[in-house]
């Protein structure tokens, strides 16, 4: 059934109100994968959030055919609007900018929007990433080495209509979005919405993913001696007084023996998490399993979910109680905890009314697939006309990735490392035209490009670090995706 009627929608139009038509079919069991196998077009994306079920609010969101796309190198923003002619080819309009992405973005996404949908968060808008290095638009912070993916700083989709199963209720919604400026009937939107209805009429069982061994051999931007070598560097500046600590990273590169999203499905069957997405960009593709929110906003309320303090699973729940314990009796993971912690309640605060920053949750340990992590959940209400990207650019990058004073951390992180970070330890995830957003941070996660896949993981290095430890470290982190390449 269509949400609303013809009589609503031409009282909307006439208001000048842009908004979202819904078609939701109810108690049918989908699988997400199925329909993104089953649309037809470019750009795909799968975003999925909680299938670790743990915090009751499981959606996946698919989508093809973005109309708009927007991207950046640097200050350099390009802009291109898609439509499609009569033969089905893409006919684009682009623009050319210079500017601040973060601004570009919150103009292009404040627009009069009604929401009618409000239990669905992502109501339709934007989905994509934007890199660690965007930070540098807002930090006087160097940007000076090597480029090796070649990716935009930021890669950013609109798409006029998505795809949505909760997994809850087992509701699957179709949702269109009518923009003010566009002349669209009642009687056209119920068309194209049962169009996309049909499209999942016949949606096979998705084909046997082929199984091979894990790949052992993959090339490093560092030696082990040089990371090792990197690590020694870091701690004189914690001895100096220069930071707390900070985070660096190695990259792995892989040869691509499989299709992109064989991978992605492969990585969602054995390393369920938070937050699991697939986007391809068709220059290149973006797959990944992150455990960890960099910032979601709901309404006028942002959250950010610090994590630190990590072990291995054990074999059953008596071990696992065991070693949850040990991780919490351990100093060394407390104070790094705790450090990030008050990271996080100070980039909140920077966007937050006075007083609304509370600390909803305080080293809870949460259970995954391989590993335990300790998680916090800070909490705050945005102040006056702020909006979803600036809670973005006030977080980003959260300490986990960068250290601590933030800053001074991401110098010497452009210092030591020797590669730009690119997509690693940004920000993916959505934007809503309703003012929702949610995203993680860019961890467990792969970029393909060009017959390759790149990895990349980080240490976190404190007074005491062992340069040798941390070195594996980055490593262990890497094994889940090494797994499924």
């Amino acid at each position: 059934m269509i949400s609303i009627s013809e009589k609503e929608f031409n009282k909307l139009k006439k208001h000048k109100y842009s908004f979202s038509v819904s078609y939701t079919i109810s108690e049918k069991e989908v699988d997400p994968i199925g329909i993104y196998i089953a649309l037809k077009g470019k750009r795909k994306f799968i975003f999925e959030i909680d299938l670790d079920k743990r915090a009751g609010n499981r959606y996946s969101y698919i989508g093809v055919n973005p109309y708009r796309i927007i991207k950046n190198f640097k200050e350099d923003i390009t802009e291109e609007i898609i439509n499609l002619n009569e033969f089905g080819e893409e006919v684009k309009k682009v623009t050319k900018v210079k500017g601040n992405i973060f601004d570009y973005l919150k103009h292009k996404l404040d627009i009069k929007f009604l929401s009618l949908n409000t239990n669905i968060p992502f109501e339709g808008g934007a989905i994509g990433y934007l890199a660690y290095d965007t930070v540098k638009l807002n930090e006087k912070i160097q940007d000076n080495n090597l480029d090796q993916l070649n990716v935009p700083d930021s890669y950013i989709m609109f798409y006029k209509y998505i795809y949505c199963y909760n997994h809850e209720n087992k509701q699957l919604s179709i949702i269109y979005n009518i923009f003010e400026e566009e002349n669209e009937t009642y009687k056209q939107v119920t068309k194209k919405i049962y169009e996309l209805k049909g499209n999942l009429e016949n949606i096979e069982k998705p084909y046997n993913i082929e199984e091979f061994e894990s790949q052992k051999n993959f090339i490093s931007n560092f030696s082990k001696e040089q990371y090792e070598d990197i690590v020694e560097k870091a701690k004189q500046y914690i001895r100096k007084g220069d930071i707390f600590q900070v985070v660096l990273s190695q990259r792995l590169k892989f040869k691509q023996r499989c299709d992109a999203f064989n991978v992605y499905r492969k990585l969602r069957n054995i390393n369920t998490s938070s937050y699991l997405f697939y986007i391809d960009y068709e220059e290149f593709q973006v797959s990944g399993s992150s455990p960890e929110t960099l910032v979601t906003v709901n309404g006028k309320m942002v959250y950010t979910n610090p994590i630190a303090g990590t072990r291995k699973r054990g074999k059953d729940l008596d071990e696992d109680e065991k070693i949850k314990n040990e991780l919490l009796k351990d100093k060394k993971e407390i104070a790094e905890h705790i450090m990030l912690v008050d990271l996080g309640r100070n980039d909140i605060g920077k966007i937050s009314e006075f007083g609304t920053v509370k600390l909803e949750n305080f080293m809870d340990v949460n259970y995954y697939c391989h590993v335990m992590h300790i998680v916090s959940k800070v909490s705050g209400k945005l102040k006056g006309n702020l909006k979803s990207i600036d809670a973005l650019r006030a977080c980003l990058p959260v300490g986990t990735v960068s250290g601590a004073p933030k800053v001074r951390a991401m110098e010497i992180i452009e210092e030591l490392e020797n590669v730009k970070r690119g997509i690693y330890s940004g920000a993916i995830g959505y934007f809503s035209f309703n003012g929702n957003m949610d995203s993680c941070i860019a961890i467990r996660s792969i970029v393909f490009k060009h017959g390759e896949a790149f990895v990349q993981a980080g240490a976190g290095i404190v007074y005491d670090s062992i340069a040798e430890t941390e070195y594996y470290e980055t490593l262990n982190k890497a094994m889940v995706l090494k797994e499924v390449l």
